[in-house]
């Protein structure tokens, strides 16, 4: 018989007791949400047909639920990978990051334990309550339990179990492998921090921001008496974190690899330091070589699971690709799930070359070493790779400004938008078993005659200006929203999201001609994919030279007539900075060069279902403008 547990709720809540995910999207604003990142999703999952749920296994006294995804033409003595979701998440929220479909193909086992909203209202696990993170009680207990009846129904290797989790699962993940380092072999913590931070609920708060500062030996001392007396071998542990999270401050990966470090005995100077998919990766080994902790910086992601929807996992079929994206799925080109894989070593079993490590060739061809260009320039660059190349991104004084993923490689770039002078070309390239290689020594000069070199000027958006409205399909019932992020697409209220930016550009001379525009914002959190439903939706946005009235944004703004619609659009992101395309002719004449400038983001389409994303306001969202003087 299951125990009957009180509800208990999540570090994240208001003054009044209610908590921060239940103030969600439906034009409240968030009290107590840290600055620059909107409250966590509500989400309703539906199961994956590729999860099956156990009703029976052990005492259970955490009271929790257990899936599990079994592949098929499983091997004697294969391993088997525990996935812990977030809060608001359930099973299917991980299983949606690539972990049913990399199990496919390196033939693991996976369960998914799932909270139950009548131990947590905001389904979390209870990371911060001592009778849930430690051995042989609560959720801690019930877990184990679940990988003791996968091992009684299947041949699992005991020596070949592992843990991974996300937010409230990430915090669970050292809890596991602190209370039973005799079960699991390896943990990946995403988006958590170090075990035992918290003992309580409020310290929750603390923890996860601005986070907590002990010393190597302090964390190490709380591991080592989770389970005393225990002198086995400690479980190996990599550790993800997003750069810009502010739900769970970056911190935390830090404090983590001080502790697991100390828990290993060897220092906290890395044994290697290289960039791998545009991030920073670390590895501390011991004196034998052997990589025993790991951390990977997710440079401008937020608080999310870091996943590639166009990642194939090596050895699998066409189908078998790294997530799709969602609610805390973020797309930054990087497959957590595949890394976390193979740092557990599960990766040579499935047709991956084991071991590659070789880098992909790559080299920029045209335009040649000091050629002078001019207009649009063809760029084009040549890669190859064993395994094959991916993508390969083009680069102008070392920031992206293309990506291609089919051979030949190649972009058109308009050197008129730059000025005049030298500027250096580069390619990158990624292969399939994420190495890559960079070519960035192709210097050119740009030299555009027969006018005056064009001048570039950048305006963050006025914050006391900006705002969203939200309103049904047909404009009725608008009203306004603040708040520290900017929401576009369907609220979980049902209504529909615009988001409203003004900016001064009265600097801009008055005989200047425009020649350029675009604006660029970044991604603060969201709600699946806003882009999918209607098919062919798009996000675009309109221009008004002032503002949409005279008022900075009133109700009525939220289908006022704009100086110029649609004057550009931008392409699904779910992480990091994004810029639209270029603004049309008549998007160029509708900024003011005596006053302000207000753009307003919107969907074509109404959403058919809850899908969303916030974006930042005031320094974050940032109009430029290229004109000739």
């Amino acid at each position: 018989m299951l125990k009957q547990r009180r509800s208990r709720s999540w570090p994240w809540s208001c003054s009044a007791g209610v908590p921060l995910a239940a103030w969600l999207f439906a034009g409240l604003a968030g009290c107590g949400a840290p600055a620059g990142e909107a409250p966590e999703a509500e989400v309703t999952e539906q199961q994956q047909p590729l999860l099956t749920q156990v009703t029976s296994f052990g005492s259970n006294p955490g009271n929790l639920q257990m899936f599990r995804h079994v592949p098929s033409g499983m091997p004697a003595n294969a391993p088997l990978v525990v996935v812990m979701h977030g809060c608001t998440q359930g099973a299917a929220g991980m299983e949606g990051a690539g972990w049913s479909a990399a199990a496919d193909v390196y033939k693991f086992y996976v369960v998914y334990p799932q909270q139950q909203g009548g131990n947590n209202m905001t389904r979390c696990f209870n990371w911060f309550e001592p009778g849930d993170f430690s051995r042989d009680r609560g959720e801690a207990l019930s877990i184990k339990q679940m990988v003791d009846t996968m091992k009684a129904t299947y041949s699992i290797d005991p020596s070949r179990v592992f843990v991974a989790g996300f937010s409230a699962g990430g915090y669970m993940t050292p809890a596991l492998l602190a209370a039973y380092p005799d079960v699991f072999s390896a943990g990946a913590i995403h988006s958590g921090g170090p075990y035992r931070c918290a003992e309580s609920m409020n310290a929750g708060f603390s923890c996860m921001s601005p986070g907590v500062n002990r010393t190597p030996a302090a964390w190490g001392d709380v591991v080592r008496g989770a389970y005393p007396g225990y002198a086995g071998p400690r479980p190996r542990v990599t550790i993800w974190h997003g750069t810009s999270d502010y739900t769970v401050n970056v911190m935390n990966l830090t404090e983590a690899m001080e502790q697991w470090t100390n828990v290993h005995g060897i220092d906290q100077t890395p044994d290697t330091v290289e960039t791998v998919s545009g991030f920073p990766h670390k590895v501390y080994r011991d004196g034998a070589g052997n990589a025993l902790v790991e951390t990977w910086e997710l440079t401008g992601m937020g608080h999310a699971v870091a996943m590639d929807a166009q990642f194939p996992f090596p050895g699998g079929t066409g189908s078998a690709v790294c997530g799709s994206v969602g609610a805390y799925l973020s797309d930054v080109n990087l497959c957590s799930v595949y890394h976390q894989v193979k740092f557990f070593g599960m990766t040579g079993g499935g047709g991956e070359p084991t071991g590659d490590t070789t880098p992909p060739t790559v080299n920029v061809t045209a335009p040649a070493k000091g050629a002078t260009v001019s207009g649009t320039v063809n760029v084009t660059a040549d890669a190859a790779d064993a395994v094959g190349v991916t993508r390969v991104e083009f680069l102008v004084n070392g920031e992206v400004v293309s990506t291609d993923t089919q051979a030949p490689y190649a972009f058109a770039w308009n050197s008129t938008a730059v000025s005049n002078g030298q500027y250096t070309l580069g390619a990158r390239a990624f292969d399939a078993a994420g190495n890559q290689a960079t070519d960035d020594d192709t210097g050119v000069t740009v030299s555009n005659s027969g006018s005056p070199a064009p001048v570039t000027v950048q305006f963050a958006s006025i914050a006391a200006d900006d705002g969203y409205l939200k309103a049904d399909a047909d404009g009725s019932g608008a009203a306004l929203g603040f708040m520290t992020n900017l929401a576009l697409g369907r609220g979980t209220d049902g209504k529909y999201n615009r988001s409203f930016l003004s900016f001064d550009t009265s600097s801009l001379p008055d005989g200047a001609t425009v020649t350029r525009a675009f604006l660029t914002v970044i991604y603060s959190s969201g709600s699946g994919d806003p882009w999918s439903t209607p098919a062919g939706n798009t996000l675009v946005i309109d221009a008004k030279t002032g503002t949409f009235n005279a008022a900075n944004t009133e109700v009525t703004d939220w289908a006022a007539a704009a100086t110029a619609s649609s004057v550009a659009g931008i392409d699904r992101f779910s992480a990091g900075a994004k810029s639209s395309g270029d603004f049309s002719a008549d998007g160029l004449s509708a900024i003011s060069k005596t006053g302000k400038t207000q753009l307003r983001l919107r969907f074509t389409q109404a959403q058919t279902a809850t899908q969303y994303l916030f974006i930042r306001d005031g320094a974050n969202a940032v109009l430029t403008v290229v004109y000739a003087p």
